[in-house]
């Protein structure tokens, strides 16, 4: 039992390790924060009612655990604005090579103090943790996992002191912990007989090896997590938590007749800033007709087209986000610490993954 934790930590977090040399979640999978905008600015509106709480301190937290790339933070930082903005201190924690990310600070280990909004996005489940076989006898697994003969599963205790020092750090405000996982009921019910062991390369699911070459994940036992930790807290889906904070996802109507959406500028990266600059192409127009695009009135019809398709665009993302097949099922547990949890979230439907 403890070999196989052993083995897991050494293949990620040795001096070897598969995030120690700066691999990222990005370059093996699909993650939250490289869908768009979305997430970012639903945590900034988390972050907001967090400093509501709180009364405005003159220094606001925002800590990324976890943070591999730097996207999300990254994404929270260049998104805030106005007084927020302001008082915002962005920290990225990881244990690989700091990242260059403006606005943000780097750093290897958690924060002794917090005071706003910590946030483990896909941390947790990258915390190694013994791997068993059944029948297998221990304290953990008797509270939240018994395993029958012949079935597999991860003993979450690691996990669990990993979460309760995290929020311990939190002196006022809140933590945030969003990962796929399950619950006790469905472990007891025999639903994850095979355990969730898993491994991730160049965006494929592999075999599981420890030399390091592979991201290696399980998921999390969040009931488990959020009973260690203590305090107030709350555990909801992915989905209602989004939507809950503004993402629904409501896909825009129709354009209307005559809008330039077949014809709209096509969109060339600005090699500078790495942004979109409007370049309408030769002799197109608008979907108006030939030589009709110049005017006023065909410029209005590319801009109604422009930003239909900004809207589509916005809102298949935050369908990708809110997906109850994937995405949308991931458990976010938030534990509120000297702010009421209530303050944070509206009452929502409990976690169902």
């Amino acid at each position: 039992m403890v070999e196989s934790e052993a083995l897991w930590r050494e293949a990620l977090y040795g001096p070897s390790g598969f995030f120690t040399r700066g691999e990222v979640p990005a370059d093996h999978f699909r993650t939250a924060p490289l869908i768009g905008p979305e997430l970012a600015e639903a945590l900034l509106l988390l972050l907001d009612r967090v400093d509501f709480a709180l009364g405005r301190p003159a220094r606001l937290d925002f800590v990324d655990v976890g943070a591999g790339g730097g996207e999300l933070a990254g994404a929270v930082r260049s998104s805030a604005s106005g007084p927020l903005a302001a008082r915002l201190v962005v920290t990225a924690v990881d244990v690989g090579p700091a990242r260059s990310v403006p606005g943000v600070r780097w750093r290897r280990d958690l924060p002794s103090s917090v005071c706003g909004l910590l946030v483990g996005h896909e941390w947790l489940d990258a915390v190694p943790c013994p791997a068993v076989t059944g029948p297998f006898t221990h304290p953990w697994l008797d509270r939240w996992w018994p395993v029958r003969d012949g079935e597999r599963a991860e003993v979450g205790e690691p996990r669990d002191a990993a979460w309760a020092d995290a929020v311990s750090r939190v002196a006022r405000g809140a933590a945030l912990a969003v990962d796929y996982g399950h619950l006790r009921e469905d472990r007891v019910a025999g639903r994850y007989a095979g355990g969730t062991f898993a491994a991730y390369r160049g965006g494929r699911r592999v075999e599981p090896v420890f030399d390091g070459s592979c991201d290696l994940t399980a998921h999390v036992a969040l009931d488990a997590c959020a009973e260690a930790a203590g305090g107030e807290w709350v555990l909801v889906s992915q989905r209602d938590a989004l939507g809950a904070l503004g993402l629904a996802g409501t896909a825009p109507p129709p354009p209307l007749a005559g809008a330039a959406v077949a014809h709209a500028p096509l969109a060339e990266p600005d090699p500078a800033t790495g942004s979109g600059t409007s370049i309408e192409p030769a002799g197109l127009g608008t979907a108006a007709g030939p030589g009709e695009g110049t005017g006023v009135d065909g410029r209005g019809r590319v801009a109604a087209g422009l930003a239909w398709l900004a809207a589509a665009e916005r809102a298949s993302r935050v369908a990708e986000l809110r997906d109850p097949g994937g995405l949308g099922a991931f458990g976010w547990l938030l534990h509120g610490v000297g702010v009421p949890v209530s303050a944070l979230l509206p009452p929502l439907p409990p976690w169902r993954p």
